[in-house]
């Protein structure tokens, strides 16, 4: 009985600290991103990179847009350097984790200037800080003006 008990007693104390674990390591990779988005907007070069991975990868709108962490900075240098960012506001975030909880999975809902857009990546656990290792920014359409995008796309 006491080793039932004592079993009990260690699970619950577990999934105690398992629960409260992943509530501070969803707020503090809200953080990252928000802190990511807002550098952005203010054209801060080096805020928005200093949560990227060296080996971060960037998808754009653009189908020609896949870029490296280099190739971006590449890209949004003219733009911070005048001054000019983007402001994307997050609305709504979802957030999956590995089982060793030190990779991380996202989406999110951003208003844009392009209207609504979805946000996708991967964070990753850098020893005890979380970095951006894999974004991908999506214009929505809906299903049923998808056949007008089409014929968009190919005028």
């Amino acid at each position: 009985m006491k080793t039932i008990l004592l079993f009990l007693s260690g699970w619950l104390l577990f999934s105690a600290f398992a629960v409260k674990e992943t509530a501070v390591d969803t707020k503090a990779l809200d953080e990252v991103l928000d802190k990511w988005h807002a550098a952005a907007a203010k054209a801060d070069m080096e805020a928005y990179f200093a949560d990227v991975t060296d080996d971060f990868i960037f998808l754009g709108t653009d189908p020609t847009e896949r870029w490296s962490k280099e190739q971006f900075q590449a890209f949004c240098k003219p733009y911070f350097d005048k001054g000019t960012g983007w402001d994307f506001k997050s609305s709504e975030r979802n957030w999956i984790f590995s089982d060793n909880g030190k990779i991380a999975w996202f989406d999110e809902k951003l208003a844009t200037w392009m209207q609504e857009c979805r946000g996708s990546g991967v964070m990753v656990k850098k020893g005890k800080k979380w970095k951006l290792a894999y974004y991908n920014l999506t214009v929505l359409i809906e299903n049923d003006k998808i056949q007008q995008f089409i014929d968009l796309r190919k005028q």
